[in-house]
Formats: C-alpha cells, structure tokens, sequence
C-alpha cells in the first residue's frame, strides 16, 4: 500500500491558504490592535480569542454538515471554495481600517473573514482521511502539514518584504498579496481535485484493509477504554495548544517590545520554525507509521518543553541562539501536529471524519481562546518575560495526559492487508 503523494498535495492547497492566513493573522493582528489602535493587551487578546470562538462552534457544525452534504462536486470542496471566495473578498476591509484608524469597521472587517474561514477549515482537514486509507494517513497529515508549513513560510516571506514598516504604515501590500495567494491556491483545486471520484477510490481499497483492534462494541458503541483514550489525547491536544499557542499570537510583541527587535527580525524567527517544521513533516511523517504515534508525540512534546524553556534565558537584543531554539520548536510542533489528528481519527469510523475532525478542532481552539486572554492578562499584570515559563508548563501537562492514551497508535504492522 502506497499514498498517493500528488493527490495529498493537491488537497494540501487547501490547508497552505488556510495557513498562510493564520500566520498573516498571528503576526500582525495583535500588532496593529496595540501599535495602531492604542489598546491593552488583555483587550489585544480578547480580540485575537475572537476566531477561536467562532470556531468552537462553527468548526464542529461545519465538519459534521460536510459529513452529510453530498453534491456533483464532493462533500468538502463546496465548503472550501464558497469559504475561501468570501474570506478574500472581505480581507481587503482590514487594511482599510487600520489605515484609516476606523476601530468599529476593523473589527467587523475581522469577523466576516473569521466567518468565512471558520466555515470550511473543517472540512479542509476532512479531505486528506476521506481519499487516504488509515495506514497511510499519518504519511497524509504530514504533506498536509508540510503543506501549511509552506503557506506560513511563504506569509512570513511576504511580511518580511511587504512588512508594512517598508511602505509607510500602509497595511495593503501584504493583505492583498496573501488574499491573492489564498485565491490561486483554491483555483489550482478546482481545476485538478475529483473528490467523488476519489473517495471512492480510497473506500474500495479500505474494504481490503482490516486493524487488529476493535474499537466498537457489537452495538457499534465506542467501548469505553477507547472513550478513555479519545478524552485524553483531546486533553493533551489542549494543554500543547495552550502553551504553543501562547507563543505564536505573542511571540511579535514579545520580540519587539521585550527584547527590542525589529519585525523583520521576528519574522525570520518565526521563519526557521517553519522551515525546520518543512525538513521534518515526511521524515516525521514515516516516523509515525513505524515507531508509533504515541512515541513520536511524546519525542515533539519533550523538544518543544525544551525550546520553551531555555528561550526564557534570552534578554535585549539579538541572538543567533535564537534560530536553535526555534529550529527545534518546529521539529517538536511538527511531530504533535502529524500524529494527534490521525490517532483522533483511528479512534472513528469512517462516516464521522468531519464530525471528529471538528471535534479535534473543539479542543484545539477551546484552548486558544483561553491562551490569549490569560496570557495577555498576564502580560499586563507580570511583563512578556512570562511568556515562556506559561508555555513551558501546559507543554509539559501534555506530556503527563499523554501517558494515559492507550488507543489510537496504529503502526503500519498493526493492519492486515488482504491479498488482492
């Protein structure tokens, strides 16, 4: 059994926009809230929870309603276009505002996008199980991810040459160069993606594929240690995403206002956890499938503790050290992010993909609307230089969570392959 590489990329467009969004959004959102619009952080990072909420409750409905959506065009790529199409159409209301300084139409700006984004990035994700066989979707996630790495960097690579600082102030280079990346993006989809067609492939193929684990009672229930497992890797996915979260919504103005860089300076940060997370995604990827997810998991989680913690001993100004601590966050970050979706999904049937991708994304974001609040309150009440110590501490409660995870792990031998 082998993935169907070109496929995986194909769809993985979808995610690359996704992501190159969230780093623009990451990055200079919470920039322009406190530098332009004068307002605390605590308020900064109430705003930036904003499309966290939106999620928790539109990411779950939308994953589950492309469940049952059935169309000439598939179940997920209605979602993806009709959500990509918006969301570029209402960028272009952000820069207006914040050059304008026009608070109220900022923040309604900000909502339609986060809208339309929240309506397909679960059935996005959807689309790599759907055309990709168990055993391999843990090699699937990692070009998925690879592929949003490589959104991310290209963003970090247009804020660094678009970076508003070089045009005066003037926030559209950069929105309109990522809202035109998202719009090719989705276009290449539509032209070459045959969902239909290939979800049909991929279900001919799994009826010759068996686990040796049953995960169902003969009633079709989830048996009860299985819900164990499922509760606390949902659990885990939390406690890392509070802690990396913190890091990636703050790490601008912690860079800028606690060890006085300039933006292109943290963008370039940024940009080595990227490019560190694209050398590992298919390496972590083949990892996965052999040694275990569960161990890999717990190898990213021990690397990310440790770029966390030691990143607290940096003072003011620059150090080449930097690019270390990152280098090894992206490999850490990478090796979670491969792993937990797919073990999430080994614990489903195949029917309920989007129901409990949308349930991945519940956690998740239950966890970043928290993060940046707290942390921010923290930021006004301690200083940034909390920031790290926060990160460390849920980092390393996952690492504990993990422990009690007993299902989900399927290598590869873990599967009986019927001969043809």
């Amino acid at each position: 059994m082998k993935l169907n590489t070109k496929r995986t990329v194909l769809i993985g467009l979808a995610f690359m926009s996704i992501s190159a969004f969230w780093q623009l959004y990451d990055f200079l959102i919470p920039l322009i809230l406190t530098n332009t619009f004068g307002v605390s952080d605590t308020i900064a990072g109430f705003v930036m929870s904003l499309d966290n909420i939106l999620a928790l409750f539109m990411l779950p409905f939308f994953g589950a309603l492309s469940d049952k959506v059935d169309t000439k065009y598939g179940k997920r790529m209605p979602f993806i276009v009709i959500g990509t199409f918006v969301a570029v159409i209402s960028l272009i209301i952000i820069p207006f505002a914040a050059n304008e300084k026009i608070l109220w139409l900022f923040v309604i700006g900000l909502l339609v996008v986060l809208i339309a984004m929240s309506t397909y990035r679960s059935p996005a994700v959807a689309l790599m199980p759907d055309v990709t066989p168990k055993p391999m979707r843990s090699k699937g996630n990692a070009i998925i991810n690879l592929m949003g790495a490589v959104g991310g960097m290209i963003a970090l690579l247009m804020l660094n040459f678009l970076s508003p600082q070089k045009f005066s102030g003037n926030q559209y280079p950069i929105f309109i160069g990522i809202a035109l990346f998202m719009a090719v993006s989705i276009f290449i989809m539509i032209l070459f993606v045959r969902e239909n067609r290939w979800r049909k492939e991929m279900e001919s193929i799994s009826e010759h594929v068996h686990a040796e684990e049953e995960l169902v009672t003969e009633s079709g229930e989830m048996k009860a240690d299985v819900k164990s497992s499922l509760t606390y890797i949902l659990i885990s996915i939390s406690l890392w995403f509070m802690g990396y979260n913190a890091v990636i919504s703050a790490f601008s103005r912690y860079a800028v206002n606690e060890l006085h860089l300039l933006e292109s300076q943290a963008s370039n940060i940024l940009l080595v956890a990227n490019i560190s997370a694209i050398v590992c995604f298919i390496p972590i990827g083949i990892l996965g499938t052999k040694m275990g997810r569960k161990k890999t998991i717990q190898l990213g989680i021990l690397s990310l503790l440790t770029a966390f913690a030691t990143a607290f001993f940096y003072r003011d100004g620059f150090s080449p050290l930097m690019y270390v601590n990152f280098a090894l966050a992206g490999f850490g970050w990478a090796a979670i992010n491969v792993n937990s979706l797919p073990m999430v999904l080994e614990m489903t049937t195949g029917g309920d993909v989007g129901k409990y991708t949308g349930l991945y994304y519940t956690f998740s974001m239950s966890a970043q609307i928290i993060t940046p609040i707290l942390s921010g309150f923290l930021f006004d009440v301690i200083g940034y230089h909390v920031l790290f110590p926060y990160a460390s501490f849920f980092v390393l409660a996952s690492l504990f969570t993990m422990t009690r995870v007993k299902h989900g792990d399927a290598k590869l031998s873990s599967y009986h392959i019927d001969e043809a």
